[in-house]
């Protein structure tokens, strides 16, 4: 066996990882809206502050994505990302026990809320600071291991984890809850999920070793050969608008497509719940195809760039088709339509990452948390209008519309003032080869 289908499968390995990763970063998101029906029920937990509670989780993410950003261009991967994710898992599992934890910190807070919300406050807000660390090190991770045609395909994997994370939780809940019956059964999730993620840490120190995802240096010691050349205001703001648009896409059908479906097209709640993780299986694949496909179009002709945005305004295509939805009736016609956007709304992803590690080799993780800084920062009331807007127009006319058009706005930006033949960032295999061959 060559040395180089040996490192295709090492590096198909660390995929692999990164996936697992960005799974269990969203379960142990996702757990606490899962249960916080229960939490009402048992504790007397407020939508009010629930709303609060997920409020600080965005704030502490934004925070902790300039945070670990920055810190991620400076430590060792290989470390800082089992790092961070011992402190997302301690902070889930630490969420099981939130009344006492409250008790603890209510002389730092001086609040009358109840011991069960400055618990629950205290850890949602370092679930988001640890959280945000995912990011950084992923794509620094990618665009260390991946060749520059390779980077949309690796990102494809690592973030269909998301979808993996959505299907799984729902089952974890449900199982651990149900075999934990009773009064606190809310909490065995937490505890779950919390343990079994930090089993991830294992496999990874065995994959990665000492000097794998460093930043090569040439005979004078300085870091990555070509670093630096790819940024420009013109990217900035394709990568700025690209990602605000992919993130209201995503975030608008991820809140209210269970409503969509149950309120406007009075589509039953156990018919409406099997099409939801058939809508979150569309999201895997469409992710996986979008990354497959840009790869695909790289080795047979086209640029990397070219593949790139083929790949991308394809999936803008296909989430377009949301744009007619308001005016479908409940049927085969709607379902597949939704299933079509589930595989557009994803497969946006990996593109816009693999753009983002062309801005500067050296930078990855300031580009990556400024970005997701931003994104969390510029549709914190996304939500908020379109509740208000479904209230007022009594239909699902304006998210549809919002949600259908962006990511059409950010191809037609990319392709706009993205420049081809502007140089693109080294990974850190090509920068060695460049190296061999000074």
């Amino acid at each position: 066996m060559s040395e180089g289908r040996r490192f295709s499968k090492w590096t198909l390995a660390v995929c692999g990882m990164l996936l697992l990763a960005t799974m269990l970063n969203y379960m142990d998101r996702q757990t606490l809206s899962l249960v916080s029906p229960d939490l009402s029920r048992e504790l007397g937990l407020s939508n009010t502050e629930y709303g609060d509670i997920e409020t600080a989780f965005s704030l502490a993410f934004a925070l902790g994505s300039l945070l670990m950003g920055f810190i991620a261009d400076r430590v060792s991967i290989r470390w800082m990302y089992p790092t961070v994710l011992i402190g997302w898992s301690l902070a889930g599992i630490a969420t099981a026990y939130a009344q006492e934890i409250g008790a603890a910190v209510r002389p730092i807070y001086e609040s009358e809320k109840s011991d069960l919300y400055l618990g629950l406050l205290s850890c949602r807000t370092l679930l988001g600071l640890f959280e945000a660390g995912q990011w950084p090190c992923a794509l620094i991770t990618t665009r260390r291991l991946l060749s520059s045609e390779d980077r949309s395909w690796g990102n494809s994997i690592l973030q269909s984890g998301a979808s993996v994370g959505a299907i799984a939780t729902p089952f974890v809940a449900q199982f651990s809850m149900a075999a934990n019956a009773g009064e606190g059964a809310w909490r065995s999730p937490f505890i779950i999920i919390g343990w079994v993620g930090m089993l991830w840490i294992v496999p990874w120190l065995l994959l990665i070793r000492k000097g794998d995802l460093d930043a090569p240096r040439d005979e004078y010691g300085r870091v990555e050969v070509g670093d630096g050349t790819g940024a420009s205001w013109r990217r900035i703001v394709v990568l700025m608008v690209t990602v605000v648009a992919i993130n209201i896409t995503w975030q608008v059908f991820r809140a209210w497509l269970p409503k969509f479906l149950r309120e406007e097209h009075k589509y039953p709640t156990t018919f409406a719940n099997g099409f939801i993780v058939a809508y979150y299986i569309a999201t895997d694949i469409g992710c996986l195809a979008s990354g497959f496909l840009s790869r695909w179009l790289s080795k047979h002709g086209l640029s990397v760039h070219r593949s790139r945005l083929l790949a991308f305004s394809a999936c803008a295509g296909l989430t377009a088709l949301a744009l007619p939805m308001p005016w479908m009736s409940a049927g085969p016609l709607l379902l597949g339509s939704l299933l079509l956007i589930a595989a557009g709304s994803l497969g946006l992803f990996p593109h816009y990452y693999a753009f983002t590690q062309e801005l500067s080799a050296r930078h990855q993780g300031k580009v990556t948390g400024f970005l997701g800084c931003f994104t969390w920062a510029a549709t914190a009331g996304v939500q908020a209008m379109v509740g208000r807007r479904i209230d007022a127009d009594g239909n699902y006319m304006f998210p549809l519309l919002l949600a259908g058009a962006v990511p059409l706005i950010a191809a037609a930006t990319i392709a706009l003032l993205w420049k081809d033949d502007e140089p693109l960032a080294l990974s850190s295999s090509d920068a060695i080869q460049r190296i061999k061959n000074t």
